[in-house]
């Protein structure tokens, strides 16, 4: 009887050691919890998600309205909840808010899981900030020109155009006007006349004029398109129209995209253009040789030359490309800055996806150019009105560029460009090159001249 005693004695002592070590175990590995967008967004509160942890026995959910979580919002200050979801109530309509959640076993407690953002919906009530942003931006330590996409048709002298250029920004870029087939109409043939008056507007204003661009694929005139000479003779013609750009516009325009989207979206190769078709694969570096070439001919030493690019934050395939193009251009001492498009949606990219494309360009010692930003907050076609969720997030979205391009060393700081002023005249509504079925709301101003939230959010990027 004793030895049947201590034998189960014996048998409990190493099955509570072994429990005991199990625990220990889990408690040492315990996962760090992948927080879910918010559920049932309401104008006081929503619904906070997450998954499950193994071995979890409750879970630490913090909110609060800066993503660094400065400070928390009451009650929800590591708040302890044993379900997958908490339903944060109390807060404020119309305000961008952030959680995060850690999973807790006993003592042990996990690494803190992503953050997600969300925006109450109903309105804040707080009017939009009416600094103009050049001024704004001509405080910094280390200001950068605020540009504008505009049409020469907009320039006239007291137009709404005209007021909210000379008050806000202090950079222009051509949307369209300035491209090879606005300027070139035969061989050796150009017209000036409304690329002109861009540029005239610019120096007259002393607003920088940022030349876009010198070689497209989609503005190669018809005249090219058709050229029957040999791929020799095609290649002179475009160092001759780069050549004759270059020189009308020595000392007034001060920067220029050489080439525009030279890598294709697909595999990271070079795109299949009528360019790298007759021109071959070296055509980039010919097309910034020849531009620093008649740059120096025409003693515009200073002219700065860019590369311009489009979603290289999110497809590294083409960010690799690009960046192998630079790379042989800088190589060469053939290009000063890149440009990045930024043609984004609310959602995306993050802000470290942008971080680590621009970054490369920084560390190359390579000036910085934000070149069309506009950030898009219907792409899925989901709302049919400007919703004040989405307002808020887009707001929140031009801060977050704003503010990465503000903390760029000085030397890297070229311009932020907006690619439009007006809601209804951006290319993005209705867009069937980029698959954009519906209306948006991309900019900073509406319909009618009115700053928006997204212009408020830019001003508040420059703090």
């Amino acid at each position: 009887m004793k030895i049947k005693f201590l034998l189960v004695l014996t048998s409990l002592f190493f099955f509570l050691s072994a429990c005991s070590k199990d625990d220990s175990e889990v408690a040492d590995t315990l996962e760090t919890p992948v927080a879910n967008p918010a559920k049932d967004v309401k104008d006081g509160g929503f619904k906070a998600k997450w998954n499950y942890v193994s071995n979890s026995k409750s879970y630490l959910l913090d909110v609060s309205t800066s993503e660094n979580f400065a400070t928390l919002i009451p009650n929800y200050n590591s708040k302890e909840v044993t379900d997958l979801n908490e339903v944060v109530v109390g807060l404020a309509g119309g305000t961008q808010y952030y959680y995060r959640v850690r999973a807790k076993n006993q003592t042990q407690i996990s690494d803190y899981s992503n953050i997600i953002s969300v925006v109450t919906t109903g309105s804040s009530n707080i009017p939009e900030d009416p600094t103009f942003l050049k001024v704004k931006v001509n405080k910094l330590t280390n200001p950068f020109f605020i540009g504008m996409a505009i049409k020469a048709s907009q320039l006239s002298s007291g137009s709404p155009y005209d007021i909210i250029l000379k008050n806000e920004f202090s950079s222009i870029s051509a949307e369209y006007e300035m491209k090879m087939d606005q300027i070139s109409t035969a061989s050796g043939v150009y017209n000036w006349t409304v690329a002109d008056k861009i540029v005239a507007y610019g120096n007259a204003n002393g607003i920088n004029v940022h030349g876009h661009a010198l070689v497209w694929h989609n503005s190669v005139p018809q005249w090219l398109k058709d050229f029957s000479g040999t791929d020799a003779e095609f290649k002179a013609e475009v160092k001759k129209y780069i050549t004759a750009v270059v020189t009308h516009y020595a000392g007034k325009v001060k920067s220029w995209d050489v080439v525009n989207e030279a890598v294709d979206d697909n595999g990271g190769t070079m795109r299949n253009t009528i360019f790298l078709q007759r021109m071959g694969a070296n055509y980039v570096k010919d097309c910034f040789q020849w531009a620093k070439d008649a740059a120096i001919a025409a003693d515009d030493s200073s002219l700065l030359l860019f590369y311009n690019d489009y979603a290289t934050s999110t497809n590294i395939p083409k960010q690799d490309k690009v960046f192998s193009i630079v790379d042989d251009l800088k190589a060469s001492n053939l290009i000063d800055g890149v440009g990045f498009q930024m043609h984004n949606t609310y959602l995306s990219p993050t802000k470290a996806q942008i971080e680590t494309d621009i970054n490369k360009a920084v560390v190359k010692g390579l000036k910085i150019h934000v070149s069309e930003l506009d950030i898009q907050v219907n792409q899925s076609n989901d709302i049919s009105t400007f919703t004040n969720e989405r307002r808020l997030a887009q707001k929140e979205k031009y801060k977050e560029i704003v503010k990465i391009y503000n903390a760029l060393p000085a030397a890297n700081k070229y311009a932020l460009t907006v690619w439009g002023m007006k809601d209804n005249e951006s290319w993005i509504p209705f867009s069937t090159e980029l698959n954009h079925p519906g209306n948006d709301w991309p900019l900073l101003y509406d319909s009618n001249f009115a700053i928006k939230s997204s212009h408020t959010g830019f001003l508040e990027g420059l703090d």
